[in-house]
């Protein structure tokens, strides 16, 4: 973590979120723009559908790593994993960076070297993370910030068959637990990240295509990209 701090100053980066509205991204125009990329838990769910791989890969989630470990243990794409992984099927790799979590609610770590907030969803992590390694201008894309499924907030409940809330219907099916989204402290986190990111004149816009979040400014995914 500590070589990477300030690596990309000054640089862009899209943190690819894995609502339904991340099938609308143009993945060749994302690919040939060359902004570092951060995917989120499952993203190797679109491997069987495009080419286009991302930087790195951020997953903090135990079901997640749990449910995802065998691409996890396989690809060589880096990881930014939680340390809970070690414990979920996910072994020790060089490409791997195991992420330490605080519980102290209200944190941002701006050095993300000691621990992390997971302020209760991952693109929060990855929002961290980019803020640590220096990128100024930051863009979520498939950020729909909304589920059909409701109930109370955290509680690890069964998938149905076909998952609607996600890019491919087998992200949480069949006989998989996940946990219902807490929106309102995930809503929360992203105005500290917000706030955080002003103060260090940085940015970050939603290039989502529709969605519920309104918390950043809205941006096409394409002008971000200057394409």
């Amino acid at each position: 973590m500590e070589k990477i701090k300030d690596l990309y100053l000054g640089r862009k980066a899209v943190i690819l979120c894995n609502g339904p509205s991340l099938n609308k991204v143009n993945f060749p125009e994302l690919k040939k723009s060359g902004v570092f990329v951060f995917g989120l838990n499952k993203i190797n769910l679109l491997f069987e559908t495009t080419s286009f791989r991302p930087d790195a890969v951020v997953s903090v989630n135990p079901l997640v790593l749990e449910q995802n470990a065998e691409f996890f243990n396989g690809t060589s794409i880096p990881l930014f994993l939680s340390s809970d992984g070690l414990k979920r099927g996910v072994k020790s790799r060089p490409n791997i960076t195991y992420l330490h979590s605080t519980n102290m609610r209200g944190t941002f770590a701006t050095d993300c070297s000691w621990s992390i907030f997971q302020g209760h969803t991952v693109t929060y992590v990855a929002l961290q993370l980019a803020y640590h390694m220096g990128f100024d201008s930051v863009a979520l894309a498939g950020c729909d910030h909304y589920f059909s499924r409701s109930g109370p907030a955290n509680k690890t409940v069964d998938a149905e068959q076909a998952d609607p809330d996600h890019f491919d219907s087998r992200y949480f099916s069949g006989n998989m637990k996940w946990q219902l989204p807490d929106l309102m402290e995930s809503e929360a986190s992203y105005l500290l990240a917000k706030k955080i990111f002003q103060e260090t004149d940085r940015s970050i816009v939603n290039c989502t295509d529709g969605g519920a979040l309104e918390i950043f400014p809205r941006e096409a995914l394409r002008d971000f990209l200057d394409v």
